[in-house]
């Protein structure tokens, strides 16, 4: 998985909020439909998507994970 749908990105979204509420931090990892997705990666796909948002004044359709290198490809 080289990318994520906007369903998927909001789901992976959510869960880190969740997970930051319950415990103060964000999770060190996510696993999104079995890949992991370290927190170092999903940062950055948040801070693109955003930037993306404020930009062009919509969602974008998918969002791409940068560092392939940190994904487990257990997909």
């Amino acid at each position: 998985m080289e990318r994520l749908t906007l369903k998927q990105y909001r789901q992976m979204v959510e869960e880190v909020i969740e997970f930051k509420e319950l415990n103060g931090e964000m999770p060190a990892f996510t696993i999104i439909e079995g890949c992991k997705i370290s927190k170092s990666v999903y940062v950055n796909m948040i801070e693109t998507a955003n930037k993306f948002i404020l930009e062009m004044g919509r969602n974008p359709e998918i969002v791409e994970i940068s560092d392939s290198s940190e994904i487990n490809f257990k997909c």
